[in-house]
């Protein structure tokens, strides 16, 4: 996945994929607080971390060029 990140931003083949490893980053201590306090995964669950993941991978990619 970082991979195909790599020719978003062209002369910069670092940013996808470095946006993609901080949503992700982000992502999977959100959805382990959110499993611990639900007690499980829901769809609206995968739904919110989809949302954040996009958002944050779309931001590294605007907000650092």
């Amino acid at each position: 996945m970082v991979l195909l990140a790599v020719p978003a931003v062209p002369g910069r083949p670092w940013q996808g994929p470095l946006a993609v490893a901080a949503a992700l980053a982000v992502a999977v201590p959100l959805l382990a607080h959110v499993v611990r306090r639900l007690g499980g995964i829901t769809g609206d669950v995968l739904g919110a971390t989809v949302e954040v993941v996009t958002t944050l991978v779309y931001l590294g990619l605007v907000l650092s060029g």
